[in-house]
């Protein structure tokens, strides 16, 4: 079990992170979200020991992690990081890059190791191919498999999709997380990308002003994000007498006591978002038809 206990943090004198404390189940999953300078790589920073912390602890089981005070080498084996930053060897092949901390003694199995990686990530026909000739997306993935290679307890993800292209995006992300599922490994992922995390984190924390403002499953902090800031990870929303509305919870009917105007339509593919006014402020409807600017529409709620 991962345990973060009361821990701040502050670069020089600008705090970036206060009295946080949360713990990760073994095999589970927790996504961290909050806006960009909001503390998420920090967070994982310090989850790593790559910085000292100045107040609280973090454990993973009976090992306390300490930071480069205490550690000539940054790190612990049981851990692995994917930072945005790839750091790795441009001029070896990927199969090369993947097998690097693996043993040597143990060929076949280094081998077969190889093989089974280069599949969770998809990138088995560019096995042989020099890492400085990928793209960025598939230099990601390349990052991704190295870290699981010595097969780590808990692996920590700093934005781990967010080079890798849309043809790509989905069969990887539940590649990766059956993967973590299967081999039971902790995860703790700091996202700013819904689709990162829902359907595969078990747990979910908002990060907002230096402080966790919600910790709870992704359904229910879909189902009730109290905050505007929250449901804006979600997707479109509109605020009505205080009350948070996703897009599709609108819904367009012959008459109402709602009346509002088009704005804009959008099409997005399954349907349109309808950008429209009401009370004077902008509010957001899915509709499976466009309606033309500056037409009137009845709307109600449906929660």
């Amino acid at each position: 079990m991962l345990c973060v206990k009361n821990i701040s943090f502050a670069y020089s004198t600008n705090e970036v992170l206060k009295d946080l404390s949360f713990e990760v189940d073994r095999g589970k999953t927790l996504a961290i979200i909050g806006e960009s300078g909001s503390g998420k790589s920090t967070l994982l920073r310090l989850i790593y020991g790559e910085f000292d912390l100045e107040e609280g602890e973090v454990w993973w089981k009976k090992n306390q992690i300490l930071g480069p005070a205490f550690n000539l080498v940054i790190g612990y084996d049981f851990m692995k990081f994917v930072t945005q930053e790839f750091d790795l060897m441009p001029y070896t092949s990927v199969e090369e890059n993947i097998g690097k901390f693996l043993s040597r003694f143990y060929p076949e199995e280094k081998e077969k190791r190889t093989r089974e990686l280069l599949k969770v990530v998809e990138l088995e026909p560019f096995a042989k191919t020099k890492v400085k000739n990928l793209s960025g997306g598939q230099k990601q993935r390349v990052a991704l498999a190295r870290a699981l290679a010595k097969e780590p307890e808990i692996l920590l993800l700093d934005e781990p999709f967010s080079h890798i292209d849309n043809f790509k995006k989905q069969s990887l992300r539940r590649s990766i997380f059956s993967y973590l599922k299967e081999n039971n490994i902790s995860c703790v992922v700091a996202t700013h990308d819904k689709n990162d995390v829902l359907g595969f984190a078990e747990d979910m924390m908002v990060l907002h002003e230096k402080k966790v403002i919600i910790k709870d499953t992704p359904e229910r902090i879909y189902e009730n994000p109290k905050l505007p800031l929250v449901a804006s990870f979600f997707g479109e929303f509109s605020v009505i007498d205080n009350e948070i509305y996703y897009a599709h919870q609108l819904k367009i009917v012959e008459t109402s006591h709602h009346k509002a105007i088009v704005k804009q339509p959008y099409f997005n593919g399954e349907n349109w978002l309808i950008e429209a006014e009401y009370k004077s402020k902008p509010i957001f409807v899915e509709h499976h038809l466009k309606l033309p600017q500056n037409a009137e529409f009845y709307f109600d709620f449906f929660k």
